[in-house]
């Protein structure tokens, strides 16, 4: 990354010091017109101020009442944060799809809504294929504030010490969103503490935060294998999005056989990829309704439940890398804790979606009851897998390692900087359960999940039969 091209995508921010304690939850698009009404439904594609309404108020606001250590004794000593990108750009393939509903959208839609006018007379098509997923300028905002937000909550790990010790470590993606959104991590820290007279490294490491194009069995099973995803196509074929394509399409004036599921999608995306980008209330956003909105959360969720969670058991096993990682990570901070020298306080980890909702399947976060499929739409309202919530830009998962005394050593995981319950420890202090408990909670993770096995393409007896066979037939003895 050339300090040319840092420069130009970095926008300097002042923040205010300071701790916010109160939130209003309630921000609503009727309060504010420039946020979609179907805004809470917008995947991976939303922002992050969407999954914590109170930062539209205040970008900065934290509340660290909200950690509840056990005990005043209770002190941190390491943290380990993987995040996904920032806000970023639509990827090539995105754009093109885009690029048709516009063009359809142009030459053939009639009308006299006022929103549709605006389509075709003043709104033009800005997204060039070039863009193709690269970090915007919100996206620089968002891992800056990010990144000074998690120094407010946790200021004994995250400090201008530990960074200047060297004690506070960068990894990430080698993809371009995600080196430029490390840059703006470290650059939110260095400019809240007025830090000029050094840079601090990060590691590019695709094992750990692209582990998905490693795997080769999840890149052959899954990735593709156009039948691993058959509920998603399914979906697409099927009633609910159907009445979709057909709603637009009566508000566009336009056939029904114009309107596609991939046209459905861009145009789904399209006002996502406005509001997020500029926030602005898009009038692409008028094509649908919550109806409409809902159901295309649904058939982003089945493409990232089946591509990505708990559809087959190798997208999680995929992680297994970044698992032992993390837990390597705490298991050296609590050893070193011992000797009152913990030399890695904080590792920051940053990467994509894709690396994150597999380790979050892995850990088993976010499991329904059934299984999402193309026919259980209207019984899965309530479900708990929904990446709108789950994945937004910056999304987080950030797990930090107390000492409370006496050999007292606790875990808390926060996802979007709200605490959450590891599952099968409700039992315990839910915020916050013993180490030691969480490591039986993945005992045998812990001891298996060997990523060579798991992402090889045959268990080692098939492997070793198919050799033998190939071997025999060069002999001619078959």
């Amino acid at each position: 990354m050339s300090t040319i091209f840092w420069k130009i995508i970095v926008i300097h921010f002042t923040t205010t010091i300071g701790i916010s304690f109160c939130f209003r939850n309630d921000v609503t698009p009727e309060e504010n017109p420039n946020i979609p009404a179907i805004a809470k439904y917008f995947t991976t594609k939303g922002r992050y101020e969407e999954v914590n309404p109170y930062l539209i108020e205040d970008i900065l606001a934290v509340n660290r009442s909200m950690l509840q250590p056990p005990s005043a004794q209770c002190r941190q000593i390491h943290m380990t944060a993987i995040i996904r990108h920032g806000t970023r750009y639509p990827t090539t393939k995105n754009v093109k799809k885009m690029q048709k509903l516009y063009d359809v959208v142009k030459s053939r839609a009639s009308g006299k809504d006022s929103w549709l006018r605006e389509i075709q007379t003043q709104w033009t098509m800005w997204y060039t294929e070039d863009m193709d997923g690269r970090l915007v300028q919100k996206g620089v905002k968002d891992l800056k504030h990010l990144s000074v937000r998690l120094s407010k909550l946790f200021p004994s790990l995250i400090s201008e010490q530990k960074l200047r010790g060297g004690h506070i470590k960068f990894i990430t993606s080698s993809k371009h969103r995600c080196v430029n959104s490390t840059l703006s991590f470290k650059a939110g820290l260095t400019e809240l503490w007025d830090i000029k007279d050094r840079e601090f490294d990060h590691a590019v490491n695709d094992a750990l935060m692209r582990f998905f194009d490693k795997c080769v069995k999840f890149v052959q099973d899954v990735d593709k294998n156009p039948s691993a995803l058959s509920e998603v196509d399914n979906f697409k074929q099927g009633s609910e999005m159907r009445r979709v394509q057909e709603k637009i399409a009566d508000r566009l004036n336009v056939p029904y056989s114009l309107i596609t599921d991939d046209m459905a999608e861009a145009a789904f995306y399209l006002c996502a990829y406005e509001f997020a980008i500029k926030t602005v209330n898009s009038p692409w956003c008028q094509l649908f309704d919550e109806v409409d909105a809902q159901v295309m959360e649904y058939a982003n969720d089945l493409k990232q439940f089946w591509k990505r969670g708990y559809g087959h058991d190798i997208n999680s096993k995929s992680s297994c890398i970044l698992f032992h990682d993390v837990f390597s990570r705490l298991d050296k901070a609590a050893e070193e804790n011992k000797s009152g020298q913990v030399t890695e306080a904080v590792t920051v980890q940053v990467g994509h979606a894709e690396t994150l909702l597999p380790l979050l399947t892995l850990l088993g976060f976010f499991k329904d009851n059934d299984t999402l499929t193309s026919t259980n739409y209207a019984n899965q309202t309530e479900r708990s897998f929904r990446t709108s919530r789950m994945l937004p830009y910056a999304a987080n998962l950030v797990l930090v390692l107390y000492d409370c005394g006496q050999g007292d050593l606790r875990l808390q995981p926060l996802l979007n900087e709200k605490p959450v319950t590891f599952p099968g420890l409700t039992d315990q202090q839910a915020s916050m359960p013993l180490y030691q408990d969480v490591r039986e909670r993945y005992r045998e993770l812990l001891q298996g999940c060997d990523f060579e096995t798991e992402c090889q393409m045959f268990k080692q007896t098939e492997l070793t039969q198919k050799l033998r066979q190939r071997h025999y037939r060069d002999l001619n003895l078959l």
